[in-house]
């Protein structure tokens, strides 16, 4: 008997032992996945904090946390399962539909410069997509919502860029991965969006009972440079949404054998590094990134009226024809 537990326990331990480099395993791959994603996580989190400007102090971290649910149910109950079952059954899908979704981003990053260029015909624009706020708590719903569909169309490009770093063809090891990184990148991401939206706060906090007249100091340079921080935050955030839309489609594009802007992409990046070869990885980054940018802004301002004279009426046309009283989310 004594020997038959014996032996027992020590199948235990091994198995325990096997859960635990299995763990490893998974942790491991999750965290270089996770850092080749690291441009468009620096986007997500560039991008987030311009859904929270405008509201009051007490809701921005409510909003904050109701956009961090709405990214890991994207990740966790949406992305996941199709990104396994297309991988397996459709691989061919994926680059369709991730181009389907930078061309949304390059539309939102257009509107936005629309916007920023002429306010009041962007407005008239927007307000014919969708009706107005009429209340805070429907201006907060519409800007939650937004700010989960951008997220969703971050959120693809992630999980697919981890699922491609994965290097095992284990269904399950590549289910645990995408679930750890994508958890991880989500509790990164929104972490650093809460901290950034309450700084001004802490700031006020920090100037008024800071023990010393340093820690004043710095608290009133919060408070006085926190919105200059924020403006240009929105300003990157644009052009991060704008970028990598358009180095998703031209991307897409190449695939497809349409490989004219990948190939203007290649050579902008080639000639910075050539140029300034002291900071070539630098001054090819930043190429590509300003070539990208010009390709989605050009791509997102021929959507707009695609989205004002086609989608939205067909949009509407569609919600009149549902049965009264049923309501769809656009």
């Amino acid at each position: 008997m004594s020997v038959g537990l014996l032996a027992l326990l020590d199948d235990v331990a091994g198995l325990v032992k096997v859960a635990a480099a299995s763990l490893d395993d998974v942790a491991g791959q999750a965290a270089k996945a996770g850092a080749k994603a690291a441009g468009a996580v620096i986007d997500d989190a560039a991008v987030t904090p311009n859904y929270v400007q405008g509201f009051n102090a007490d809701r921005e971290l409510p909003i904050v946390g109701k956009i961090a649910w709405g990214s890991i149910k994207n990740k966790l109950l949406f992305l996941l399962p199709a990104a396994l079952l297309l991988s397996f059954f459709a691989p061919w899908l994926i680059t369709p539909l991730l181009m389907i979704g930078g061309a949304y981003l390059c539309y939102e990053g257009a509107e936005k410069v629309f916007h920023m260029f002429a306010p009041h015909e962007a407005e008239h624009h927007e307000a014919s997509l969708e009706p107005a706020a009429i209340d805070p708590q429907t201006l907060e719903d519409q800007k939650v919502g937004g700010a989960i569909k951008t997220d969703f169309i971050l959120s693809a490009e992630i999980m697919t860029i981890i699922l491609a770093a994965i290097e095992v063809g284990d269904f399950w090891t590549q289910a645990a991965v995408l679930a750890v990184a994508g958890i991880g990148i989500t509790v990164v991401v929104y972490g650093a969006v809460a901290l950034i939206v309450k700084a001004d706060d802490f700031g006020l906090f920090m100037a008024k009972n800071g023990k010393t007249g340093a820690g004043r100091g710095f608290g009133r340079g919060l408070v006085v440079g926190m919105p200059y921080f924020m403006q240009a935050l929105s300003i990157i955030g644009t052009a991060a949404m704008t970028w990598v839309g358009g180095s998703i489609v031209a991307h897409g594009l190449y695939e497809f054998g349409l490989d004219w802007p990948e190939h203007v992409i290649e050579a902008a990046a080639h000639w910075a590094e050539h140029v300034f070869p002291s900071i070539a990885a630098v001054a090819g980054w930043f190429a590509t990134a300003f070539v990208d940018f010009f390709f989605g802004l050009a791509l997102g301002a021929l959507l707009i009226p695609v989205a004002g004279y086609v989608i939205a009426p067909a949009w509407k046309a569609i919600k009149r024809l549902l049965p009264k009283g049923r309501k769809v989310r656009a």
